[in-house]
């Protein structure tokens, strides 16, 4: 199954805004900060500063401890990967962060279903990971616009949001866990490090459907 036409799609979006990316978790120490350094990570290898400035990450807590640090393991984490965890500060999920997201990208579906319940818009643009990767998969790339034209990187994610959301009601999850990551929070560095291995597969296809760019060998 291949996705409606990327090309063309109208926007009201004005040449040259950023297109920005929200994940979503509970508290924001941990699933949440792992998914956001491990995104930024991926994008700065694919792509080249000036088109990478096109793409901005962060995230938000559903329960966020404001102003937190990452937890350790976490962090661990994103070192075992050579991400950045340093500098991350823990945020409470606000209404401006939705707002200005153009792809919310959440842990859970509990989480999901609380980003759409704030309105402003969410449901089209709001998925969990796992689920936004189960839709990307089945999209024609070739569909979509050329991340290496002027502004392409963000025209391009924008028309990758309108086609995942148009193909949300044909392409169900094997099972209700199939869409979920799993909280690790407590748990010892064995089980974060694979919830790690977890997000950093999910993201893959996701961080190569954005740019048009595979990771590299």
């Amino acid at each position: 199954m291949t996705a409606p036409e990327g090309r063309g799609i109208a926007t009201s979006t004005p040449p040259g805004t950023p297109f920005r990316i929200l994940h979503v978790s509970t508290g924001n120490v941990c699933r949440s900060p792992i998914t956001e350094r491990l995104t930024r990570h991926a994008l700065a290898a694919r792509l080249d500063g000036d088109r990478a400035g096109g793409l901005l990450v962060e995230s938000a807590g559903t329960w966020g401890h404001e102003g937190a640090a990452m937890e350790e393991h976490a962090a661990t984490v994103l070192a075992d990967y050579g991400a950045d965890p340093t500098g991350f500060t823990g945020r409470e999920l606000l209404d401006e962060h939705v707002i200005r997201a153009d792809l919310v990208l959440t842990a859970t579906r509990d989480h999901r279903a609380q980003v759409i319940s704030m309105g402003h818009s969410a449901g089209l643009r709001t998925f969990t990971l796992k689920e936004f990767t189960r839709l990307v998969r089945a999209i024609d790339a070739s569909s979509l616009p050329d991340a290496g034209s002027p502004g392409g990187v963000a025209e391009r994610a924008r028309a990758l949001v309108q086609a995942a959301a148009a193909l949300r009601g044909w392409l169900q999850a094997p099972s209700a866990e199939a869409d979920e990551v799993y909280d690790p929070y407590g748990a010892p560095i064995t089980y974060f490090r694979s919830v790690g291995e977890e997000i950093c597969l999910a993201l893959d296809p996701v961080v190569t459907a954005l740019t048009g760019v595979r990771a590299p060998a």
